[in-house]
């Protein structure tokens, strides 16, 4: 089991079993990690959004499919696009999050699974070739009502263009949020080095360690993301409104 605390509030991810083809046991899959899942889960939200519907197709041709993640899906070996997705769509799709609040003699829990079922027909050593079924999963029940019920739009070109630092992929999708409250309440705010640390930086460390890479990352994100209005200042960032990141058709 992964965690991390932030307050009152706790994030679990726990790993998925899957049965071994040669000796028949149960054996871990592992917890997912890195940049794969959270492109898989920024795709699983766009696609659950987009089609109101938990059962999700993902397609008959694992080439198409990674396309679509900005993944590259002709060089192969061990550390290539394909064995790192092989390796991550397992992890995720298996997993299962939860969430827990504790604080004031209260303590109040979700626990949801990524995906409730699915099936998987790609060859992933022929990434080109279209089976005969289209590969897809179903996310779980509580999932997607998360997933539904508040959406952040994001724009997967920004996803494809950040996709080598998961520390740019998670200030992205947090700024995106974070600009749309600071629009609902029309003025800034400032968020502390520290406080961004607890919630991404876990891994570092120490806080100095932390703003130099999350200032590089911000950076990345400014790039693709240039109507969003954060600026540093003396001990953080401070975030004023603007645009949105996708405007609403």
């Amino acid at each position: 089991m992964w965690s991390r605390t932030n307050g009152n509030y706790t994030l679990r991810i726990r790993p998925g079993y899957k049965t071994d083809p040669k000796t028949k046991k149960d054996v871990c899959i592992g917890y997912p990690y890195g940049n794969v899942p959270r492109l898989l889960l920024f795709w699983l939200t766009t696609e659950a959004v987009r089609t109101g519907s938990r059962r999700l197709e993902l397609g008959g041709s694992l080439a198409g499919f990674m396309r679509e993640l900005g993944m590259d899906p002709d060089r192969g070996g061990r550390w290539s696009d394909r064995a790192r997705l092989h390796d991550q769509v397992e992890r995720l799709f298996n997993a299962s999050i939860s969430f827990e609040y504790t604080g004031n003699d209260r303590r109040q829990w979700i626990n949801m699974e990524v995906t409730s079922q699915g099936e998987m027909w790609w060859d992933f050593k022929q990434p080109a070739q279209s089976d005969l079924f289209a590969s897809w999963v179903e996310l779980g029940e509580k999932f997607y009502e998360a997933i539904i019920s508040h959406p952040v739009p994001l724009d997967m070109r920004a996803l494809q263009a950040l996709k080598s630092s998961s520390l740019a992929l998670d200030l992205y999708a947090w700024l995106a949020y974070r600009c749309h409250r600071v629009n609902q309440a029309k003025k800034p705010a400032f968020i502390p080095w520290q406080q961004m640390q607890q919630q991404f930086g876990a891994s570092y460390n120490d806080l100095d360690n932390f703003r130099r890479n999350a200032k590089t990352a911000l950076r990345k994100v400014l790039a693709v993301y240039h109507h969003l209005k954060v600026e540093q200042v003396r001990g953080g960032i401070k975030l004023s409104a603007g645009l949105p990141l996708i405007s609403p058709r």
